[in-house]
């Protein structure tokens, strides 16, 4: 059984058991996170729209954290002009618990 979650503006494929990063939802570590957008649900068939419309998935939290650094360099020719950014996205890590469909 697995189940499609909307959460951070893109949709992730879990089932039970599944560790996945998602974007930051701003949770301590060890709380639990209960994901309602659910886009579809698979158990011995596909239901999708109003089928799954009351369907949940809960999670735990497991930890917070951030990316790995990626280098932004802009440079314009002949001008002199260079700039170097860093960024680093913070993320979420949860444990999927259960699915309710």
């Amino acid at each position: 059984m697995y189940a499609i979650i909307a959460t951070g503006g893109k949709q992730y494929k879990v089932s039970e058991g599944d560790i996945i990063t998602i974007e930051k939802l701003g949770v301590e570590a060890g709380e639990n996170v209960t994901f309602d957008q659910v886009v579809a649900i698979s158990d011995n068939g596909l239901k999708v729209g109003d089928a799954v419309a009351n369907a949940t998935v809960e999670a735990s939290v497991i930890r917070e954290g951030r990316g790995k650094k990626v280098i932004v360099y802009k440079y314009k020719r002949k001008t002199g002009y260079h700039k170097k950014q860093g960024h680093r996205q913070s993320f979420t890590q949860v444990k999927i618990e259960k699915i309710n469909a």
